[in-house]
């Protein structure tokens, strides 16, 4: 066989010495891997050798057998090729990686709902880990991670320079294992938390009844979603019947999850309309998702609640319910990630997750960077109840006249004189207004709605 003129296994000019004999059979190895590969695709033909492409294969070729032959420790071939595909994939966006066949079965294993580790949502931010959202009841949300915390180490070991999958590797173990990994917080010195790892058990759905309003939280759109969905508007149904006056859909912290699911929970609460698009590369490969007759909710007033680190799935729900004003978001600005993942398995090599395609809300805008801006924009704060001591009222007053309709002065009412109102009802509210403030006006929006529509029916 008559060699290409850029063969390796041609002596170089310029009296340089020749690769060594491994080299060029794996240098002429991956050129013909290329030439059979690309062929095809038009890419490059052997009548075109010296093509740029065919130029950095055999770049690879050499630099792959340098580090085989002559690094100080041996490392298997195996690891070494699929660092150079991890490699290419990460170098791409943050979002495309390289599944060994442990860890495509652990994501498997992740999207049914249970898994081992932290319980944490990450993402890779300037060389380090940044945290999207914990996951709720999970020992990461329990050690008090929030959303934005900056990863710097892992037992003491740096992340600069690990790959998202490799640090999330190291964050995940056996039930009862402990990892201690250095936060970075804006307004605080860096500092040490010791998390103990255990099954990830999660409960994507919850739901209970706020005074007349359901409130539903999803907090990561897994194969369970939708099921979780129909199972607390079913229970909340049963429980208030035609006293339900509202919905809130908390979506805060949810880091996302299956398209699926999300195309399905937002047509749970339309009636018709465009859900989300996906646009690749292709102009063909354009999609649409579009919602079916049937709101589980009847039409009653929604409130969506979003913050930071509601991302991806949680980004599609909330813009198609903002863009059909079936709902009302309330919060801070999502995350903005609005690129879509197909895992493409590689059979007995795992899978790789690769970004295909964007997200855009039914109104033709991109998530991507941008995130979804609320309606009402509400930071999370903690409220407390002010003691400004007792307060003089009219009837308080020396020669107050009369109330013509009643008897004397009214009797005084709990809270009348500023004070905090003592009593279970008052615990519910401060609980509610000092544990989670966004909700708390969620509700207080709702049921000023429900009060506006009944007066004006009246």
């Amino acid at each position: 066989m008559r060699l290409p003129e850029t063969d390796p296994r041609r002596e170089r000019p310029h009296g340089r010495v020749p690769t060594r004999t491994l080299g060029y059979a794996l240098s002429a190895a991956a050129g013909a891997i290329l030439t059979a590969t690309v062929l095809g695709a038009g890419l490059v033909t052997a009548a075109d050798p010296n093509s740029d492409t065919y130029r950095q294969l055999n770049l690879f070729g050499e630099v792959f057998e340098r580090v085989r032959a002559d690094y100080v420790e041996k490392v298997e071939d195996s690891v070494l090729i699929e660092a150079a595909i991890g490699g290419m994939l990460t170098s791409l966006d943050p979002h495309s990686s390289y599944m060994n066949a442990k860890k495509f079965e652990d994501m498997q294993v992740q999207t049914k709902g249970e898994f081992g580790g932290l319980g944490i949502e990450v993402t890779l931010e300037n060389g380090f880990v940044k945290v999207v959202s914990p996951i709720d009841d999970t020992p990461a949300f329990r050690a008090g991670m929030q959303p934005g915390d900056i990863i710097t180490h892992l037992n003491g070991e740096n992340v600069v320079g690990l790959s998202l999958e490799e640090a999330v590797e190291r964050m995940r173990g056996a039930p009862n294992t402990s990892l201690t990994i250095t936060v970075r917080r804006e307004g605080r010195d860096p500092f040490d938390v010791t998390i103990v790892r255990d099954i990830i058990r999660i409960q994507s759905v919850r739901h209970r009844n706020e005074d007349g309003i359901g409130y539903i939280r999803v907090t990561t759109f897994n194969e369970q979603a939708q099921s979780g969905i129909d199972e607390a508007m079913n229970d909340l149904r049963a429980e208030l019947g035609n006293k339900l006056r509202g919905i809130v859909l908390d979506l805060r912290n949810n880091p996302g999850g299956l398209l699926e699911q999300a195309v399905s929970i937002s047509d749970s609460f339309l009636e018709k309309g465009e859900i989300v698009s996906t646009r690749g590369r292709k102009p063909e490969d354009a999609q649409r998702f579009n919602a079916r007759p049937g709101d589980l909710a009847q039409g009653l007033p929604m409130v969506v609640l979003i913050n930071g680190g509601s991302a991806s799935a949680s980004e599609i729900v909330a813009g198609a319910l903002q863009d059909h004003r079936r709902a009302i978001l309330l919060g801070t600005k999502t995350f903005g990630k609005g690129s879509v993942q197909t895992i493409v398995p590689l059979p007995q090599h795992g899978a790789m997750r690769l970004t295909t395609a964007r997200y855009y809300t039914p109104s033709g805008n991109s998530i991507q960077a941008m995130g979804i801006t609320p309606d009402i924009r509400v930071t999370a704060a903690r409220i407390e109840a002010l003691d400004n001591g007792p307060m003089r009222r009219e009837a308080d007053l020396r020669g107050a006249l009369k109330n013509e309709n009643g008897n004397g002065t009214p009797a005084a009412q709990p809270g009348d004189d500023g004070t905090p109102v003592a009593g279970e009802e008052a615990a519910d509210e401060a609980d509610r207004g000092e544990s989670d403030y966004q909700l708390s006006r969620a509700l207080d929006l709702l049921k000023g709605i429900t009060l506006y529509k009944t007066r004006v029916t009246n």
